[in-house]
Order: C-alpha cells, then structure tokens, then sequence
C-alpha cells in the first residue's frame, strides 16, 4: 500500500533494479520528456533512448539529393515541410538550391501543394506549365493525407502534380530496434491509424511496450511477461482507422527504403502502385539511382539507433547547432539533436 501512495515524481526518482532502457519513438516524445522536466527526474537505472520516429530525421541524404536535382535540373518547384529545407543534402540543401534559383515553396500540407498545382493561389485559374511535386516523408500518420492530395489532383485532371516518396511504416523499425530497449515508448498518433496489434505482436516476441499521447502520465505495471498496455484510449483503438488503412492499400505499395543510421530494410517504405505511377516523380522524371553522401562528422545514424547521445558528438552545439546544421536530427522540430541542444546537451 506504501508504494500506491508515491507520487509521480517519487516513482521515477526512486526506482533502484536492473537497468530500464526506455525507447521513445515519436520525436514529440522525446521533446515533451524534455520540457515536461522528467529527464531530470528519473532514476540513474532508467536510461532513455531517442529511437527513430523523427521522419525527416530518417530520411536518407539522397532524397534530399533527388529534390536537388528536381528543383535545378528538372525546373519543379518542389513543395515541402519548412524543417526539411534546411536539411543538408550530399551538396546542399534545399535552402541552397533556393539560392542557386530553385523554386522551394513551404506548405503546411500534402493538399496545399495539390492545390498549388490545380490553380494558381491568387488568380484561381490552373497553370500546368509549372510542374509540381511534393515531398511526400512520414510514416502511417501522414501517408493518408498525400494520397488524398494525388487522389485530388488526378480527379482535377491536373497533370502537373507528383509525389517525391520517402513514406515509411513503423513495424520494421521496431522489429530492428528491439535489441536496444527494453519497452518502446509508442507514438499514439501512428496508432491511431494503424491500431494496436504492432504492439501486440512485439510484446509476444519479448519486447514491452507503451502507446502513450503527449502530456504528462505516469503508470505503473505488474512485473513479470513482456506486456504491451495502450495509454491513449481515447484516440487509439484496436482497430486504428480502417477508412485511411483503405485509402494507402489502394494507392500505395510496400517497397524496401532505406532509413538514415539504419540502413535498406525490406518492405518498411511505401510507394505509389503502378495505377498513380503518373504522379510518382522519380518515374515521371526519369531520375536515376543517387548514393547520398553523409558527413563524416555526423553521428545522427548512431543517435537514432540508440548508439550515442546527441552530446556525445563532437560537433554538437559547436559545427552543428539549429542555425548550422551538419545532420538532420539538428534540424527537425522531433529532432533529438534539437530538443538536446534546447533543453540542454548535458542531459544522459
């Protein structure tokens, strides 16, 4: 009855047992554990770990290539998230190809870009001579919302509109990083839509695991079994949303991609099937295979795969700081390279 009465603040400074290595997946987490204060809280037997679900984090060198090469040598204006622009490609980053003359437009969502596309913003009429593509990165949360965008386009008849894809699916990824946590800290977001049998599975190969939102909670489990618990109920449900499950079977197909610091692991990415190939950009500009080039200073491939923390690297907060960026983990508003710099590299 004694241990029933501790506060949240006592549970986590007094855990004494095994080391507990907590993955927290979802960038979001990692920086609301940071605001929130917990980090400096928590028992030195509880070790947390930035895990891989910053999608623009995990985005390969050579996509940020491809866009590149799109915006200067294939005259598109390419549509994207503010935080990728600045994300340093082999070369450059889309900043830089904004500065050479490329035309690099921020939206705020896969259908502002369509309708960029379809009309022009201030007379209302189409103008197909600008090709358009959107850069198309996310996981199961954000996959639904480009395939309405191309759904809109092709029904608009409008043929200047395409997806630059580097969409990818979270169960690889927890099947890779299962050696290096002892219970996944879920994004509730991407179980919203895909619900919750990932977490399931997991649990009865071994690994534990929490869906959990983005405010403060602290829950308190029976010792024993690997155990997977959803904290979120009220977003999350067994079956996620089947109505957007549909939408990405119909339109996209699994294929092999590669994940930054972790490498190609097969069947994790999602492309458009050969129906849409049309608004596939890599088909539709004939673009040829790229092999990025990641600065050897940059040591985000080890942070995402639980390797280092952001501090460890030698350029952290001196050659790579949000202003400067080396890698993309400084970059990304998830980035663990970031919320560590904002709230203080010294944390372990």
């Amino acid at each position: 009855m004694e241990n029933q009465k501790k506060s949240a603040r006592e549970i986590l400074q007094d855990y004494r047992g095994p080391q507990i290595r907590i993955m927290e997946v979802c960038g979001t987490h990692t920086h609301e554990i940071f605001r929130l204060g917990i980090r400096k809280l928590l028992s030195p037997d509880i070790r947390l770990i930035s895990g891989p679900g910053c999608p623009v984090c995990v985005t390969p060198v050579s996509f940020i290539d491809e866009a590149v090469m799109l915006a200067l040598e294939k005259d598109v204006t390419i549509c994207t998230f503010g935080d990728l622009v600045r994300v340093p490609g082999s070369k450059m980053s889309l900043a830089g190809a904004r500065a050479k003359g490329g035309r690099i437009r921020v939206v705020y969502s896969p259908m502002d870009a369509a309708d960029y596309a379809i009309r022009h913003p201030e007379e209302h009429i189409r103008h197909p001579e600008e090709q358009v593509t959107f850069l198309s990165v996310g996981f199961e949360t954000t996959t639904p919302s480009c395939c309405l965008a191309v759904k809109k386009a092709a029904e608009a008849g409008a043929e200047n509109f395409s997806l630059l894809t580097a969409n990818k699916t979270m169960p690889a990824a927890y099947e890779a990083m299962k050696d290096s946590t002892d219970l996944y800290l879920y994004p509730g977001h991407v179980h919203a839509i895909t619900g919750t049998g990932d977490c399931r599975a997991m649990a009865e190969k071994g690994t534990s695991g929490v869906i959990a939102g983005f405010t403060g909670r602290v829950a308190r489990f029976q010792k024993g079994e690997p155990f997977w618990a959803n904290c979120y109920p009220r977003v999350v449900t067994d079956e996620g949303s089947p109505a957007a499950q549909r939408l990405v079977a119909e339109m996209m197909e699994a294929c092999d991609t590669e994940w930054r610091g972790i490498g190609t692991m097969p069947m994790s990415g999602l492309r458009l099937r050969e129906a849409y190939a049309a608004y596939d950009a890599r088909k539709k500009y004939d673009l040829p295979p790229i092999e990025g080039k990641v600065n050897p200073a940059c040591r985000c491939g080890e942070v995402l795969q639980g390797k280092c923390l952001p501090s460890d690297c030698k350029v952290f907060g001196r050659g790579c700081t949000p202003e400067h960026p080396v890698g993309a983990c400084m970059v990304s508003g998830e980035g663990a390279c970031s919320a560590f710099y904002l709230y203080g590299g010294d944390y372990k």
